[in-house]
């Protein structure tokens, strides 16, 4: 992932001086998904280890709370 990143920041700095050639856009383009897929999916574990207290005072993990409430908007 470090790679990545380093990839990512060295396209972005050398769009802002001098611009892209199209395959280095969609390097950028890939790379991006790639990253952004990481986050996302580190995101998803925090979520899976996080608890909630819901109305009635019982203790239920977030995504289960989450998704009763978007059930019964």
């Amino acid at each position: 992932m470090d790679s990545t990143l380093r990839r990512i920041n060295e396209l972005a700095k050398k769009k802002r001086e001098e611009g892209l050639t199209p395959a280095e856009q969609e390097e950028q383009k890939k790379l991006y998904k790639i990253y952004l897929g990481g986050i996302r999916s580190q995101f998803e574990a925090t979520l899976d280890n996080v608890s909630v207290q819901d109305e009635n005072g019982q203790v239920v993990p977030f995504k289960e709370a989450y998704s009763k409430k978007e059930s019964t908007d």
